[in-house]
């Protein structure tokens, strides 16, 4: 029997806060039968920590990300159940030899969830310094699609000026600004929201949010007759 070729999405995880918003994405990747790599940077792990209260350890990560692909925005453990983490493949943030490090690994492209300034800083100026930076530089010399979710306000001019070299260089700068014209009445609604964005630059069905229909009105729940 021929093995089926794997052809992943990489997700990379910065250090700014907004880790419901990966979580988000990376449920919507598996529901749509993708495949995924995921990179999670050191200093993410700390926010992490301090967003969930979940330790994510390479040993355990596994187990980590399943707890923490349970847990709802709102902090809720359970909230999510039965998440499939087949398709998921891990390497650690240090590991600079790892498969995506070479633009001769197969993958579809990137989605850096959320990225911190200081992530956009290093992969607009091609530093490379963690697996992270060097995946997203491999993607764009690649001419692959790379989407970069920035999470952080205000943003200041030499932050601007690394996400118009990012637009430049061929990538997605998608700020993670939640809308309210889809009837959000959760705070995951509003997180469904960003991630769904995400999945809709890099081509990925879905069904995070309700689409705008050129009706006013049309996200307020009807009355009852």
């Amino acid at each position: 029997m021929t093995e089926r070729k794997r052809t992943p999405w990489v997700v990379g995880v910065s250090g700014a806060s907004g880790t419901p918003y990966a979580a988000a994405v990376i449920r919507g990747l598996l529901a749509a039968g993708e495949d995924l790599d995921l990179v999670v940077s050191r200093a993410s792990r700390l926010t992490l920590l301090d967003e969930t209260g979940i330790a994510f350890r390479d040993a355990h990560w596994r187990e980590d990300l399943a707890q923490w692909l349970a847990r709802g925005a709102d902090g809720k453990p359970g909230t999510f159940r039965d998440v499939p983490l087949d398709g998921v493949r891990y390497w650690g943030a240090g590991d600079l030899a790892a498969g995506p490090s070479s633009g001769s690994y197969p993958a579809k492209g990137m989605l850096i969830v959320p990225a911190s300034t200081a992530c956009v800083a290093g992969v607009a100026l091609g530093l490379s310094k963690d697996l992270l930076q060097r995946v997203a530089s491999v993607t764009l010399k690649e001419r692959r699609r790379l989407v970069v979710a920035v999470r952080e306000t205000p943003l200041n001019g030499q932050t601007l000026r690394h996400l118009v070299a990012l637009d430049e260089a061929g990538a997605v700068v998608l700020p993670a600004s939640p809308a309210f014209y889809a009837g959000a009445t959760h705070i995951q609604d509003l997180v469904d929201f960003v991630a769904g964005r995400v999945l809709d630059a890099a081509g990925v069905p879905h069904g995070l949010y309700r689409r705008w229909e050129g009706e006013l009105g049309g996200s307020r729940p009807r009355e009852q007759a």
